[in-house]
């Protein structure tokens, strides 16, 4: 669904700001003069942090599926076996690396909206209301960094799985035969256990990002 604030934006600040968008605070500051905040850009980038998970969880399941599929093989075009499998194994690899490009994302903002956070403290003239900030963005960055460590930790699970796929790939690639498929078959038991633990750790980051996600919004 295309937020109502990612249109205004758009056809506020157009083309330009889409070569903005990776670049920091002129983004930012550009974005913030069509009232779109750091805080509501960082809900935005969990949000797709988070769907780009699942979306990387089931990629990972259907890998699983056709690396068993041929390693179970009973056909005799092992090239056409090759063919499904690295195409599973390239899918893998982009969705791995948009996992990776959200998660960069969200430290972006959340290292921008931490800093003008820290800054605007200082500008109270209420002792209590900036103790009471000060409680607030402390409490924030808490839950941030458990967040952010289990999406680090769901990300560090991918590379495994992925070296595993890619020495299987290539030896199936260059032994089109019946021994390689055998050699498959050795792998398989140590592929799934990883990617059991790739999807544990996920579901373990989308549930901690649904968390910070709802916290944010109630503050």
């Amino acid at each position: 669904m295309v937020r109502p604030h990612t249109i205004l934006a758009g056809s506020l600040i157009g083309a330009a700001l889409l070569l903005l968008s990776g670049c920091g605070n002129p983004y930012y500051s550009a974005m913030e003069k069509v009232g779109v905040h750091k805080r509501d850009i960082m809900v935005d980038r969990v949000e797709d942090a988070r769907d780009a998970q699942e979306e990387a969880q089931e990629q990972f399941k259907s890998a699983l599926e056709q690396f068993d599929s041929v390693v179970t093989l009973k056909e005799t075009d092992l090239k056409k076996a090759y063919d499904r499998l690295n195409d599973e194994y390239e899918d893998c690899v982009k969705v791995a690396a948009e996992v990776s490009d959200r998660i960069e994302a969200i430290e972006d903002v959340s290292e921008a909206l931490f800093d003008e956070w820290e800054d605007e403290i200082s500008l109270y003239e209420s002792a209590d209301l900036a103790r009471s900030s000060k409680k607030q963005l402390t409490a924030t960055k808490a839950s941030y960094r458990d967040m952010l460590s289990h999406m680090e930790e769901a990300e560090e699970s991918m590379a495994p799985v992925l070296r595993i796929f890619r020495d299987n790939v290539l030896f199936l690639k260059h032994n089109l035969n019946a021994q390689a498929i055998a050699s498959l078959q050795n792998e398989f038991a140590g592929l799934e256990s990883e990617i059991e633990i790739l999807i544990a750790r996920m579901n373990e980051a989308i549930e901690s990002s649904n968390e910070f996600i709802a916290g944010m919004k109630t503050k």
